[in-house]
């Protein structure tokens, strides 16, 4: 972040997010904080999983953002005989009407898109959930033994409803750790609420505009990860995600009690990412502690396993979140 060149991307970053978030507010009342961290993990490369109550626009912001992104978008609605060949695509058998030969031909699934909204991820069979969590981490998918490479970017957002569990295939940990984000949408305020009902009770019609680019995102994308981290940030990160494993020698008693699990690498990659694009969303060039510790939310709730003390007293990885932040010292 030394050149002129530099601060000159890093204020087209600031320009142009804002332009986006302020496209989407053309739809979308209040929900500042989700479409900020939908856009930081988006130039993160990284993926997010949504939860909220019904009735909160989950679909609507993912869809609004679709619209306002100039790229390829697809909606895959899981339901329980969902098969994974219905998100990745199927091979059929045609035949040249000259030759008479026979040959296969791939037909890509939905997942073969820029933005692909996973809605109600929870409600299909693990192995078919597991269909688009390999697209997600190697940004390919397989059939009969041959590959093929995704679009880029790559951008899964998938959906969560927290309150009704009966009938879902909850997401294995494991899988869960492959979101970069997870997202937490709560109710408007009572003047957003206002806002919500005038627009969508009377002759408001919203449109929106494409705002940023495939090459733009793709070029941001790269900006991102040249952005600074100093030594003492990287460490801040490393002792923050150490303290969520009760396994540490150092682990509080708190944690011990509270979390079966923690972090691991993955987490740590997700905070230097996102720290830095929150640094230059703030004005600055390079990542600090206060970057990391916003950002700590949505990159470590959902890597946080809870012991059964901890869900029966009530205690979210929220709580534990920011009880070891509190506890940390910055240096």
């Amino acid at each position: 972040m030394e050149t002129c060149n530099d601060v000159q991307r890093a204020e087209r970053l600031v320009e142009r997010f804002r332009a986006v978030r302020a496209e989407m507010a053309s739809v979308i009342v209040g929900q500042g904080p989700v479409i900020d961290e939908m856009l930081i993990s988006l130039l993160c490369r990284g993926h997010c999983i949504i939860v909220g109550v019904p009735g909160l626009a989950k679909t609507l912001i993912i869809q609004t953002l679709g619209e306002v992104l100039d790229l390829g978008y697809n909606r895959i609605q899981f339901t329980p005989d969902l098969m994974p060949s219905d998100i990745t695509g199927t091979e059929v058998i045609e035949e040249d009407p000259v030759s008479r030969k026979r040959q296969y031909r791939f037909i890509p699934g939905p997942v073969f898109s820029n933005i692909v909204l996973a809605d109600e991820i929870n409600r299909t069979p693990p192995k078919t959930q597991a269909a688009l969590l390999q697209a997600m981490q190697e940004h390919k998918v397989t059939v009969n033994g041959v590959t093929h490479a995704l679009p880029d970017p790559f951008f899964v957002l998938a959906t969560q409803n927290p309150i009704e569990q009966e009938g879902t295939y909850p997401l294995p940990e494991a899988q869960l750790d492959r979101f970069f984000f997870q997202i937490v949408i709560g109710y408007p305020s009572a003047q957003e609420e206002r806002e919500i009902l005038n627009r969508t009770t009377g002759l408001h019609e919203a449109r929106t505009g494409k705002v940023l680019s495939r090459d733009e995102i793709l070029e941001l994308q790269r900006f991102v990860r040249g952005v600074p981290a100093s030594d003492s940030v990287v460490e801040y990160i490393i002792r923050l995600v150490r303290a969520t494993r009760p396994t540490e020698p150092g682990a509080s008693e708190y944690v011990r009690a509270n979390v079966r699990w923690g972090g691991g690498p993955r987490a740590e990659q997700a905070l230097v990412l996102a720290a830095k694009v929150h640094a230059l969303l703030a004005g600055r060039h390079a990542a600090s502690v206060e970057d990391v510790d916003a950002v700590a939310l949505p990159a470590l709730r959902h890597r946080i396993i809870r012991t059964y003390q901890a869900d029966a007293a009530g205690v979210s990885a929220d709580d534990i979140v920011a009880r070891i932040r509190a506890e940390l010292p910055p240096r």
